[in-house]
């Protein structure tokens, strides 16, 4: 109970701070965009780590060489919790930006934010919408910004490992040749969820596993992308379920 009060206190503090810090990335970004986005980057994830330690949230990271420091990538990652977004995002190596539902823009202040940090907003109820915002992606990402995606679209509140996977999340790498990294991140309901309204002390596992170019698979795995990723996402959750921490 504590540790959701202080964690509240914080965020609500935080956002107050940042309506004169957005003033000023707003003013940066009329001179300087690349270094307004990469401020925003650093002043989110400090927000999100001090939210983790105060959380006595801890991370086992496994993998994370696997992940290419000198290109952009597609992350596809399974999606149970909203705090995988705040365990992932510190740790991104470049700018990188999220997919996000478009009912997140009506966030105030928040969604300022998420504009600054390179993240997209998709409109499942429009089709012509959905397409505009998966060649936003392929256009970031062949400027050298990477894309964040949960392809099975929402959380997943079930038992099973993952929900379905929608094919479309992987145009973005069909269509600009970035690799694939799947992410696979375990325990992160029991931060939250599993014990709503409080936030609770956890060890999570973030396993970066090895980039996939789609272009190098066999034409059958090609074909079905969506399928190949969620194999690997799901004996990888199995085997990190398991995992001693």
């Amino acid at each position: 109970m504590i540790r959701t009060i202080i964690i509240f206190i914080f965020l609500f503090f935080f956002l107050i701070v940042s309506l004169p810090m957005q003033l000023v990335l707003f003013i940066m970004h009329k001179f300087n965009d690349d270094k307004a986005r990469k401020a925003s980057l650093a002043i989110v994830s400090w927000a999100f780590n001090v939210i983790l330690f105060l959380g006595g949230i801890k991370r086992i990271v496994i993998g994370e060489d696997n992940v290419p420091k000198d290109e952009a990538v597609l992350y596809v990652s399974n999606h149970r919790s909203i705090f995988d977004i705040v365990v992932t995002y510190p740790r991104v190596p470049r700018r990188t930006g999220y997919i996000a539902k478009q009912e997140s823009m009506k966030l105030p202040v928040i969604s300022f934010w998420m504009v600054y940090l390179d993240c997209l907003f998709l409109d499942r109820s429009d089709i012509r919408k959905g397409l505009e915002m998966v060649l936003t992606a392929i256009d970031k990402v062949k400027n050298g910004i990477s894309i964040f995606i949960y392809p099975e679209g929402t959380r997943n509140k079930t038992d099973k490992p993952l929900g379905e996977f929608h094919k479309g999340s992987f145009k973005i790498a069909q269509k600009s040749g970035c690799p694939i990294v799947p992410v696979v991140v375990n325990h992160t309901r029991d931060c939250f969820e599993n014990h709503m309204p409080w936030i609770k002390k956890t060890t999570v596992v973030i396993e970066y596993c090895e980039p996939i170019r789609i272009k190098e698979l066999e034409k059958e795995d090609q074909k079905n992308i969506d399928q190949y990723v969620k194999n690997i996402i799901e004996q990888t959750y199995i085997k990190n379920e398991n995992l001693e921490i």
